[in-house]
């Protein structure tokens, strides 16, 4: 029987399944700000050093981003399903052993556990997503669900955050963990069914193990570094060079090699290359505002983390909404690129009006209508992104395929997070510096207005990296809106005039 003619029936379970796989993907995006309200008090409790107190977040984030393409090679290798339940159980009990540490190794050793588990995790999950939705108009819900959960989840940790610091105590920001990975791997274990002939039983390219974890290592720890040491600091300049050549290795190596880690034709796809490229600039614009109104909103307004948290639930709703009735809506009558590239403007308008803030600003008249055109936009964007990331790849590729798509997260997520925060810390001391030579009378007062200052100068920066973002998605990405029956199959790069009037994707054989 032909490709084309072998029509796979839906998985019965698939809306089952995505309930485990939603909960296992704010697990993971939880974590990565739930611990930030968490760490002041845990580095009270164990006696932890400022100059070692960043390890408790850089740990988490070398072993997650150096290790991302090796867990999605390892999903297609295994089956995504085994892969995502042993992620689930292996992410469970390094966030026992978290809540349980007795002093900073613990601690800091659990962050890399449960890094190396989140590795084979995420990519799984929106592989799994990729392979059991086929019908475009499924997918497009499914996805708008999913990328939902990916862009306020981090806002939904702050408030989880402050409850749980505040209520009980730091250890409970691990603890949290490991009923979501119960429930999320009992739930898989019994209802996901991968689909047959998916996986890529090829053998395992270990130079390109190696080379991508080095290399990408490197490339977040340079950024990470250089928050702390300076972008002129000789171990940063280092790292970045180390970065360069490890990755171009990379690159040459998996151009030759039979098995390659990652497949070329992956991110050589202009719209999947597009996308990787857009939304990785979109997390380094987002990453620095969590930053920044997390900052402003408890030195600067007096808010309680709690409180703080509750702040954000606007551009929580502003995602969910963008993403399950604008994005999901619209991805089967237009084109990826006319929701992506307004989606990143409308988010770039957010971030415009947040240019403006002062110590007196008001939440209900800023604050708020910029967080709302900023979820709103980045929902709407994500959602497609998401879902064209995955989108006629190979079965056998799309571990590796959705990894790409966390690797470009996680990379923009260190750049945002060292680049806005230096461009604002310099901001901040030129401002300082030239104000008490004039005589400010009040240090308190011009310390508050310094850092206000820095944060408007780092944001101008942060809409300027989405307008480029929304620029890179209208001109890279040319696919059209999908077909009523696009499925998983091969890879389309476009008719030969290069652009696609609709995703046209042979039905994958059993």
């Amino acid at each position: 029987m032909s490709k084309t003619a072998d029509i796979r029936l839906p998985d019965p379970s698939r809306w089952k399944a995505l309930a485990f796989i939603a909960l296992a993907q704010l697990m993971v995006v939880l974590d990565s700000t739930i611990v930030n309200i968490a760490l002041p008090h845990a580095q009270t409790a164990l006696g932890i050093s400022d100059a070692n107190k960043q390890w408790v977040i850089t740990a988490y984030a070398l072993a997650f981003g150096g290790l991302l393409l090796f867990g999605g090679r390892i999903a297609d290798l295994w089956g995504r399903k085994r892969t995502f339940v042993v992620g689930l159980i292996g992410f469970a009990l390094a966030s026992a052993l978290g809540g349980v540490a007795q002093n900073q190794g613990m601690l800091f050793g659990s962050r890399a556990l449960q890094g190396v588990f989140g590795a084979l995790l995420a990519p799984a999950a929106l592989s799994l997503l990729a392979v059991m939705f086929t019908d475009a108009k499924e997918r497009a819900k499914a996805f708008g669900i999913y990328g939902a959960i990916a862009g306020g989840g981090g806002a939904v940790g702050l408030i989880l955050g402050g409850f749980l610091t505040q209520a009980l105590n730091w250890r409970w920001t691990f603890f949290v963990n490991i009923p979501f990975a119960i429930v999320a791997a009992a739930g898989a274990y019994f209802v996901i069914r991968e689909p047959a002939g998916s996986r890529n039983r090829s053998s395992l390219d270990i130079p390109g193990v190696v080379l991508s974890a080095l290399g990408l290592v490197s490339l977040v720890y340079g950024f990470t570094r250089a928050e702390s040491a300076g972008w002129s600091d000789a171990l940063t300049i280092g790292m970045f060079v180390a970065s360069g050549a490890l990755l171009l290795t990379f690159v040459l190596t998996e151009a030759r090699v039979k098995s390659p880690l990652l497949p070329l034709r992956v991110v050589l796809d202009r719209n999947r290359g597009g996308v990787y490229l857009s939304l990785g600039l979109a997390i380094i614009a987002m990453f620095g505002l969590f930053l920044f109104l997390t900052y402003y909103l408890q030195v600067v307004k007096g808010y309680s983390p709690i409180r703080t948290g509750f702040a954000f639930l606007p551009m929580i709703a502003g995602m969910i909404t963008g993403s399950t009735q604008i994005g999901a809506r619209l991805m089967t009558r237009v084109p990826a690129r006319k929701l992506m590239g307004p989606g990143f403007l409308t988010a770039a308008v957010g971030m415009l009006l947040l240019t403006q803030l002062e110590i007196g600003s008001s939440y209900a008249t800023l604050i708020l209508p910029a967080q709302l055109l900023l979820g709103l936009g980045m929902g709407t964007a994500f959602m497609p992104a998401m879902s064209l990331a995955t989108h006629g790849v190979e079965p056998r590729d799309s571990g590796v395929a959705s990894a790409m798509v966390n690797t470009s997260q996680q990379v923009g997520g260190a750049i945002g997070t060292a680049l806005l925060n230096t461009i604002a810390a310099s901001a901040a001391t030129a401002y300082a510096t030239s104000h008490a030579a004039l005589g400010a009378t009040d240090p308190e007062l011009l310390k508050l207005q310094s850092m206000v200052h820095g944060f408007t100068g780092a944001i101008w920066w942060a809409v300027g990296i989405l307008v480029v973002a929304s620029a890179i998605a209208v001109t890279f990405i040319n696919a059209g809106r999908p077909s009523a029956t696009a499925v998983t199959g091969t890879s389309g790069s476009g008719d030969a005039d290069g652009v696609e009037d609709e995703f046209k994707v042979p039905v994958v054989a059993h």
